[in-house]
């Protein structure tokens, strides 16, 4: 038996909304802001010019003096940050002033890896229902561009890493769009077919279709991304104009021999607000990674004071930052700068907007999407003012690329910070150990930048 729900009271009804026009009508200063709101941008209005302004961006601590990257139109600030950091001491080894790694070649082997990844885990979920809620956040989530630190470390120990010049961009690598699309539509066709073949109980299938669907992927990548190498002829010519002929080296070879950190030193640190995951405890995210039988994402839960510290120790100690936020609240993009009392849109509307950063996160207001290298921090008497963002956007936005962020927008907005685990104290340390709290799929701490 079906039961009508008696909905009439919950409806606006004609009078309601005369009165709310009239309401408004009435308000000579509504009306004006009216005026302006429907000729301008909000955020014009809503901006505190002063702040803006006030928002400098020189530093009293600044590691970079190199040029910015540019992700262009993709989700692969994560790759290009981590990629960045590792920059950094290639450029001292190579004794170059400008060098980039070849995203492109990150990229690809992200995407052919996070393919065989998600047929994993529709096989690991076969014997659940199409409309479960797991199943289709697979389905819908499928090989976007996004990631996380320990999935870009998971393809550098695999894989390497080569120059720019030997596996430089391409159109779809810098405009994944149609790509991705034609790739998603790829796998959720092999996830029916596997599913069913689950189902069948055949086995000696599922091997074959697998395999059939990730040569399909390996094909569609290589055409849009050209053929990665498996080893390469280097030589160069550093800035004393000095010339090198290195000879033939894999790509495992070569991030080896030029870069100058341990990938298996550093920790990613992450600010989850939520009351019920402890700080000094690790946390991981189920079906969140990108190559099978690789180390899981794994997240050391710490207080936002502990994860500024950390990061500032780093800088004054010659390191950048890798880290990740959530990238649009309270930005200028044009300007490059963030703070988190940029806009004052609740005195504009006349509505209270302010919520926490636990609130935020548990009611889909606030979440990681963005991915960046912190290279800079400025220190007055002790205390930490504001940061030097490396951006990957181009050269267009800010100080040439490079973004400044209040102290404050930190706390609010950053999510995950990468350090090396020397930083820690000893229970720190001892806490990774510990077996992590295990989030659903779904859970804001999955979100990829």
């Amino acid at each position: 038996m079906t039961t009508s729900l008696d909905l009439t009271v919950a409806s606006l009804t004609a009078g309601q909304l005369t009165a709310l026009h009239e309401s408004f009508a009435a308000d000579p200063a509504l009306k004006h802001k009216q005026n302006a709101i429907v000729r301008v941008s909000v955020d014009e209005l809503a901006i505190d010019h002063q702040l803006a302004t006030a928002l400098s961006a020189p530093v009293s601590n600044r590691i970079d003096d190199w040029k910015v990257t540019h992700q262009k139109k993709s989700g692969r600030c994560w790759l290009f940050a981590a990629l960045n950091l590792l920059r950094v001491g290639a450029k001292q080894t190579l004794g170059v002033k400008e060098f980039e790694f070849s995203q492109n070649y990150a990229m690809y082997f992200d995407k052919l890896e996070r393919a065989n990844y998600f047929l994993e885990s529709i096989l690991e979920t076969a014997e659940r229902g199409e409309d479960d809620r797991l199943v289709q956040f697979l389905l819908q989530s499928v090989l976007g561009d996004g990631g996380q630190w320990n999935m870009a470390v998971n393809i550098f120990r695999k894989y390497g890493a080569v120059p720019k010049s030997v596996m430089p961009e391409t159109e779809s690598s810098s405009n994944t769009g149609r790509m991705n699309r034609v790739l998603r539509t790829l796998l959720r066709r092999g996830a029916q077919e596997l599913r069913q073949l689950r189902h069948d109980g055949d086995t000696a299938g599922q091997e074959q279709t697998r395999a059939r669907i990730i040569a399909e992927v390996h094909r569609i990548l290589t055409l849009h991304l050209g053929t990665p190498p498996s080893a390469f002829e280097w030589q160069y010519t550093d800035d004393a104009k000095s010339f090198h002929r290195e000879g033939t080296l894999t790509p495992q070879q070569f991030l080896a021999k030029y870069t100058t950190i341990d990938l298996e030193d550093y920790v990613c640190l992450v600010d989850d607000p939520r009351t019920e995951h402890p700080k000094g405890t690790t946390l991981t995210v189920e079906h969140l990674g990108n190559v099978v039988d690789a180390e899981p994402v794994l997240y050391l839960n710490v207080d936002i004071g502990l994860a500024k510290r950390l990061a500032r120790d780093a800088i004054l100690d010659g390191e950048p930052v890798w880290f990740g936020c959530d990238t649009g609240p309270h930005m200028v993009r044009q300007d490059g700068i963030w703070d988190a009392r940029l806009y004052d849109y609740a005195g504009l509307y006349d509505v209270e907007l302010a919520t926490d950063k636990e609130s935020r996160v548990r009611f889909g207001e606030s979440a990681m999407t963005h991915a960046m290298l912190l290279t800079g921090v400025d220190v007055l008497d002790g205390e930490t003012r504001r940061w030097r963002v490396e951006n990957s956007w181009g050269e267009e936005a800010g100080d040439q690329g490079f973004f400044t962020m209040a102290d404050n927008w930190f706390d609010e907005y950053v999510f995950e910070v990468v350090v090396d685990k020397s930083r820690l104290s000893p229970e720190l340390r001892q806490a990774l150990d510990a077996e992590p709290t295990v989030l659903p799929a779904w859970d804001p701490m999955g979100a990829l930048a």
